[in-house]
Order: structure tokens, then sequence, then C-alpha cells
């Protein structure tokens, strides 16, 4: 259970940091910016091992990055859609 609490704090932060870099904070609450870390961090993840790196491995700085690395790689796409339609 605890894990779970862990990452959702994980999650969050990774969200809510990638969320001020691309400037959509004004536009997610918290819950979007838990969902937008989590997913952030399997994105994330996936990028470091296509390039031969380890994805995140537990919960420390360098995991924290790769989360964030993917949540704005995420965010991007989001806005990409969002101005094409």
């Amino acid at each position: 259970m605890l894990d779970i609490i862990v990452w959702i704090i994980f999650g969050a932060l990774a969200g809510w940091i990638a969320s001020m870099i691309m400037r959509t904070n004004d536009q997610q609450g918290a819950i979007a910016n838990i969902v937008v870390g989590i997913v952030g961090a399997v994105v994330g993840g996936f990028i470091m091992r296509a390039i031969g790196s380890s994805g995140v491995t537990g919960f420390n700085i360098r995991s924290l990055l790769v989360a964030i690395l993917g949540a704005v790689v995420l965010l991007a796409i989001v806005k990409m859609f969002r101005r094409a339609s």
C-alpha cells in the first residue's frame, strides 16, 4: 500500500514539473498531474530503453528525470493534437 502512495506522489511531482515546463499547469489539476507523471514515467522508460539505457529504476533522482522527460514528451504530443483539432 505504501508503494502505491509513493508512486502517486512521484507521479504528481513529475507531472507537475513537466506541466510547468510545457506551460500547461493552468489547464490541468492535481489528478491530471498524477496521471501525466505516471504515464510519463512509462513513456520515459520506453524512450530510455530504446536508446540503450535503463528506464525508471526506483524512487531516485534519475528516475524522476526520466519520468519528467516522458511527461514532457507526452504533454508535447497532447498539445500537438489539441492544436490540430
